[in-house]
């Protein structure tokens, strides 16, 4: 180790050094045979008189290299800044600024911050002024180091970085460095214009064909100027991974836990890449046993282990608890939570560490430890009592409206007997200040205040009232102002909740209506996915998002196409030119269809078959048993909820193959899932549901004619079954038999659920599913047929009933009110519309 420090040093030294005996330095000689920290300040203590400009900046140069070397644990920048040597050099390099060349200056400047200066120190402050004035002469890789010196003290946004951006913008061509490039595109990231912007793409995708391939910090950087900026560019990103996935062998957990922390932000999910991680991280699991390396091995290991793996974690995990510092203990906590943990002598043991430094931590790390905490269903009034104080203290002296936001909303998860009249003044304060999507935070918190208050049975409070009268001016004043797609998307991404569905989406669909001159291809993807998730079917917008996507779909990535066709299908839009989109779109995504990540082709396959479309290269692709290999593979790493949605969407789209293309001959393989999931439903049945059976059961000739809850073939269930013969009288149902599908593929009636045998229908008669259409059948706006609804009725008819649907609007219609009016609608419905 002493050979090794002493070689670092003396590589250290040598930009120091020029010429041969004649221009020898006994000074920086000394320095170049130190082998740590105590002899720098030793050879410092002994010079102070020689020491020039050259010794000083070699002397805290080497005091950070020799700290760098060491493990993260094992740093004792505290004890440097603190030796009275320290102070010298601090002092000498203040003294001697001007006289350093460019290059030493900024050295000089990110040495000192390093080493844990604080950026308010005179020394930090001169150095930084000196370096403005010098500027326009800093070579690239100097004029980098300063931006990453201007980072670490929050100056993201100031007029200094404001020149480094135009001097990147001026000098762009000029830079061939990857690792200049990278860093100068992180740290200018907050300024960058989107003409910019599409130029530093062009040139980082240009340097990642030129540099050492090894070299994957720089693709990770890319990655998180994308992050950085919202800008999921999936060439550029599709091509750092391809970069960043070779060298998996070669990430530590904590690289590895960035980059997927990246892609999660950007919303891109490569399944090679995760399963590399994983298998990597399993790796780790022996050699990560000190509290630091197993925390973030933990960390990122943890969410996407298999059972087995995750109680081996949760057990080292207990073993190193007590060792655990604030943050760590943190990281912890949220990982648990994340997993639905419920071992509960772990969660005891990082609820202590977390209690004992409550004060350790800053507000937004309290707001985490409160969420954590709370759903890990942590019980300790004391613990509560003790964080509720704190958050109080923290949110009556913020002025950040995202801190007051994230604040507020975490004390009104806690158990409080009554709320502070602090808490609501900063609130009321912040509102005017808050975006849309921290206003409908707000709406949330509120609802639960009221709904805690005693005093609410009886009126609701005035202090209340006025918060609520605020949020709402504030929320349709935002609209109002609101001239930019592309910042209101980005605002309305995560908006939902009865707030914004009572008071702001019409003055929301209205605004976006006004703003329809902007969709492009760029922002298309986002709109379709907010249409699609608040169920707003607007036909203006609908025929921009077409015309924008026919006109530019070169430019379009092939990804973006699920997106883009989603709300299409969900709130099944259909106008002349529809058709002639879903052809262009799949015609443009065909021949990337391997390239998809495997649960997004069966999210993609499934909105198309709800659609009615099904490309075959896509279908066979999907049931190809390489790709169902594949696919569970990915499953095995993507959160629980994610992971039974995708299972579900794939036996739907199983189904919907096997009903709608017989020709592909897809096999059925779901019927053991399907059997499961049986298992596992509550087969509750609504008050409507049990009022429309006993109606059915007096139009129909009695309540044995109509079953309710019957599970077809394919395990669709229907609300209730019923037979006519051929007379159109209904059957009893003691005289019906179960709908069956043998090998051939043909209808036939044979078993029932239990097993008996049963003869098929008399000659002439029908089947009759009659459905109740709740309102999540419908588009929110209007009383227009979602997609699913549609497939289901075709799916159905395929298998031989004839579909009775009960839309909501009309069963509790003013029409209908009456016993007779209810028994004529369904007397109607079954006879009359019956072929």
């Amino acid at each position: 180790m002493f050979r090794l420090r002493t070689i670092t040093g003396r590589c250290y030294l040598r930009r120091f050094l020029h010429g041969g005996v004649a221009n020898r330095d006994q000074v920086l000689e000394q320095l170049g045979i130190c082998a740590d920290e105590d002899q720098v300040f030793e050879v410092v203590g002994k010079n102070k008189a020689k020491l020039n400009e050259n010794h000083v900046g070699c002397a805290v140069g080497m005091l950070w290299q020799f700290q760098k070397e060491k493990p993260q644990m094992l740093r004792t920048v505290e004890l440097i800044k603190s030796h009275p040597e320290f102070l010298t050099l601090r002092v000498l390099a203040e003294n001697k600024i001007e006289l350093m060349g460019d290059v030493m200056l900024v050295d000089m400047l990110y040495n000192i911050l390093r080493l844990s200066v604080d950026p308010c120190d005179s020394l930090v402050q001169h150095l930084v002024s000196e370096a403005w004035l010098r500027l326009c002469r800093f070579p690239m890789s100097s004029l980098s180091k300063f931006a990453v010196c201007l980072s670490d003290q929050h100056l993201q946004h100031s007029p200094l970085m404001g020149q480094i951006t135009n001097i990147l913008n001026q000098k762009l061509s000029s830079i061939d460095d990857a690792r200049i490039l990278t860093i100068l595109m992180i740290c200018v990231s907050p300024l960058v214009s989107p003409t910019l912007r599409d130029k530093l793409i062009n040139k980082a995708d240009c340097v990642l064909d030129t540099m050492d391939p090894s070299h994957y910090n720089n693709p990770r950087r890319m990655v998180q100027f994308l992050r950085n900026i919202k800008y999921s560019y999936r060439p550029l990103l599709e091509k750092c991974n391809h970069n960043l996935l070779h060298n998996v062998p070669l990430m530590d957990a904590e690289n590895l836990g960035i980059i997927l922390g990246l892609y999660q932000s950007l919303q891109f999910n490569n399944c090679d890449f995760r399963l590399a991680a994983k298998q990597r991280l399993i790796e780790l699991v022996d050699s990560s046993t000190d509290p630091l390396s197993f925390t973030k091995l933990f960390v990122t290991l943890a969410p996407m282990a298999g059972l087995d793996t995750k109680e081996r974690l949760e057990s080292i995990a207990l073993i190193l608890a007590d060792e655990l510092n604030a943050q760590q203990a943190l990281a912890v906590a949220e990982t648990l939570e994340e997993i639905h943990s419920r071992n509960l002598l772990l969660i005891q043991k990082i609820a202590s560490v977390i209690h004992k430094n409550l004060q350790v931590y800053r507000s937004m790390e309290l707001a985490r430890v409160t969420q954590a905490m709370i759903l890990l269903h942590y019980q300790s009034p004391e613990f509560f009592t003790k964080l509720r104080n704190i958050l109080v203290h923290f949110l009556q002296y913020s002025v950040y409206p995202y801190e007051v936001t994230m604040l507020t909303r975490v004390l009104s998860m806690l158990p409080s007997p009554r709320l502070d009249t602090s808490v609501i003044s900063r609130v009321d304060a912040v509102l005017p200040q808050c975006n849309l999507n921290d206003l409908n935070t707000f709406a949330v918190v509120i609802a639960k205040w009221l709904r805690n208050d005693p005093s609410y049975r009886h009126s609701t409070p005035i202090k209340y009232v006025r918060l609520l009268q605020t949020l709402n001016h504030c929320g349709r004043e935002r609209l109002c102002k609101a001239d930019r797609l592309d910042l209101l998307l980005e605002e309305l991404k995560y908006m939902s909740g009865e707030w914004f569905e009572e008071m702001l989406l019409k003055e929301t669909m209205v605004t976006l209506q006004r703003l329809k001159g902007q969709i492009s291809w760029t922002n298309v993807p986002e709109l379709s996915l907010f249409l699609t998730r608040i169920n707003y079917l607007c036909a203006p917008l609908m025929d921009s998002i077409a015309s924008a996507t026919m006109e530019d779909i070169n430019k379009m990535h092939y990804s973006s196409m699920y997106a883009t066709l989603l709300p299409f299908a969900v709130l099944n839009y259909d106008s002349p030119r529809v058709d002639e989109l879903f052809d262009i779109c799949i015609q443009h995504f065909l021949p990337h269809i391997s390239s998809f990540d495997p649960h997004l082709l069966v999210l993609f396959g499934y909105t198309l078959a709800v659609a009615d479309c099904f490309p075959e290269d896509m279908v066979r692709e999907i049931f190809n048993v390489d790709f169902l290999a594949k696919l569970d593979s990915q499953l095995e790493t993507l959160p629980d909820a994610l992971n039974m949605r995708i299972r579900l969407r794939l036996m739907e789209l199983n189904r919907a193959v096997c009903l709608e293309c017989p020709e592909f001959q897809v096999p059925w393989f779901h019927e053991r899932y399907c059997q499961q999931l049986h298992k596992k439903g509550n087969g509750f049945i609504t008050p409507v549901q049990q009022q429309i059976h006993k109606m059915l059961g007096e139009v129909l000739g009695g309540v044995n004619c109509a079953k309710a809850a019957v599970f077809t073939p394919y395990f669709y269930r229907v609300d209730f079954e019923c037979v006519l013969d051929r007379h159109r009288k209904a059957l009893s149902y003691s005289e019906q038999s179960q709908l069956q599908i043998p090998g051939d593929g043909e209808v036939r009636w044979g078993l029932d659920s239990v097993g008996k045998e049963r003869s098929e229908l008399p000659q002439g008669a029908q089947r009759i599913a009659v459905d109740f259409l709740d309102t999540k059948s419908f588009c929110k706006n209007s009383r227009h047929m979602k997609g699913e609804a549609m497939m289901r009725k075709r799916h159905l008819e395929i298998l031989g009933y004839h579909v009775v649907q009960i839309p909501h609007f009309e069963w509790n219609s003013m029409e209908l009110s009456t016993q007779d009016a209810w028994k004529e609608y369904l007397r109607k419905k079954i006879f009359t519309e019956l072929p």
